[in-house]
């Protein structure tokens, strides 16, 4: 019966349900977990890579990423500073598995005047809490920061693997790589 009234998302079903907007959300529900936080001097992106097959060749979270960034500087022109436009209480936000987890842990923590490195640390303490794994590492995570320089430009820097893993175990949440002989 449901398949008459899950075709569109403005169809409700006779029981008043918009299957469509509950499969989008059980789908956020399963994916893999993603926190943005805004700091004092920039944005924070972080995500997890959800790999379901060594076999299936997925676009990376920074493509993703980037394209959103080029579609909103697009629709809202040249802006200041991205972070203005990121509404959300608390300026933080969380989606994926364990959410509810780490919107606590986010609400707890948070503050106002962190900068973005002190919001790295949040992102990454609220991972190593809420993510299916025992050990955060650059293979299951994507680190992406917002910012101006100094000339007033808006800069997007996606963080390499080294440079991830150089900041996951400064902060202590990761072990370091075995030496190989």
């Amino acid at each position: 019966m449901s398949r008459r009234y899950d075709s569109r998302t403005t169809i409700f079903s006779p029981e008043g349900r918009l299957y469509q907007v509950e499969y989008a959300m059980e789908a956020i529900g399963n994916a893999g977990s993603a926190i943005g936080i805004l700091s004092k001097d920039g944005v924070v992106l972080i995500g997890e890579k959800k790999v379901t097959s060594k076999l299936l060749q997925t676009s990376t979270y920074s493509e993703k990423m980037y394209k959103i960034r080029r579609k909103h500087t697009h629709q809202h022109g040249s802006c200041p500073s991205p972070a203005l436009h990121l509404h959300v209480p608390g300026a933080y936000a969380s989606v994926g598995a364990n959410n509810q987890a780490a919107q606590s842990l986010l609400k707890q923590d948070y503050k106002e005047d962190a900068t973005r490195e002190e919001a790295v640390e949040l992102a990454f303490k609220v991972l190593s809490k809420t993510m299916d794994s025992t050990s955060l590492t650059s293979e299951k995570l994507e680190l992406a920061e917002v910012f101006l320089t100094p000339s007033a430009t808006v800069k997007y820097h996606v963080h390499s693997p080294d440079s991830l893993t150089k900041l996951l175990l400064k902060h202590g949440v990761t072990q370091p790589a075995a030496e190989s002989s």
